[in-house]
């Protein structure tokens, strides 16, 4: 549920050089995290008590921009990120020791370490968002699952056409097209665990979150500090990132799963204000 301090590029302060090729978001105006929290609709943004005033701007400029460019890359409303307000952010604060980011699902925060957490931004949304949309999902699930650890798991899922399409996201991580054969990215997951005796990479919520990091860096909108490390780094020597084919289908399931999603949110929002 972390990123290792690895996975990550590493500096020896933060920086405001994460390469991004998107549109101007800010035009050039500073943000806050405040301004990130009434925008997105977290609940809440912590900073810790070592961060400098200098190193708390340019943050919340970064993450301001990878969080809009998150929300242009998925096609989805500004509640989507934030997770209809139940995601807490962190920065220089909340994570764990010899992790570079991490989700805690106790308190539902999305935490970045200060020096080395940019990259890992899109890998701990999306285990948040796999820890958020379990209930939406399935039928029985509880406050503590993850939908991809309960689709392994074959549990009941809650009858919805956009619910079908998140379930195809996963059946194409873990599956084989058209086949019950587990995909190489879960095999050499779990070789990639054998070898360094520990079970990590396989976890089914850890697959699914580099599955989901890969299709976004695959985006021709470009974001350092949302994601990074998904083809050169010494973690996809490993293989543990899907191979291009695989890449390919899976893009097209996260494509129509969030399209869908961002379109039935819009128009639900369309018809409140008719009433």
């Amino acid at each position: 549920m972390f990123t290792s301090l690895s996975q990550s590029q590493k500096s020896s302060r933060l920086h405001q050089s994460y390469y991004r090729n998107g549109p101007s978001h800010r035009d050039g105006a500073d943000v806050s995290f405040n301004d990130i929290i009434k925008i997105f609709g977290f609940k809440t943004a912590t900073v810790g008590n070592w961060v400098t005033k200098q190193e708390q701007q340019i943050a919340a400029n970064l993450f301001f921009d990878a969080l809009c460019d998150l929300m242009t890359i998925l096609q989805v409303p500004e509640q989507v990120i934030s997770l209809n307000g139940t995601l807490s952010l962190a920065f220089g604060k909340g994570g764990q020791k010899y992790s570079s980011a991490h989700y805690n699902s106790g308190t539902r925060t999305l935490a970045l370490a200060k020096n080395a957490g940019g990259g890992a931004l899109a890998h701990e949304w999306f285990h948040a968002f796999d820890h958020y949309i379990s209930q939406k999902l399935f039928q029985k699930a509880n406050h503590t699952d993850f939908a991809s650890v309960l689709w392994l798991k074959n549990i009941q899922v809650i009858e919805h056409p956009i619910n079908h399409l998140l379930e195809n996201c996963y059946q194409h991580i873990f599956l084989k097209p058209n086949s019950d054969e587990l995909s190489e990215l879960f095999i050499k997951s779990a070789a990639a665990d054998k070898s360094l005796n520990t079970y990590y990479y396989a976890q089914p919520q850890e697959v699914c979150a580099r599955a989901f990091e890969a299709w976004v860096q695959d985006q021709p909108l470009k974001n350092a500090f949302l994601v990074q490390g998904t083809k050169q780094s010494t973690e996809a020597k490993l293989g543990i990132y899907p191979e291009p084919q695989q890449r390919t289908e899976i893009a097209g399931h996260f494509l129509r799963y969030f399209a869908a999603l961002g379109t039935a949110l819009d128009r639900m929002e369309g018809e409140s204000r008719q009433q």
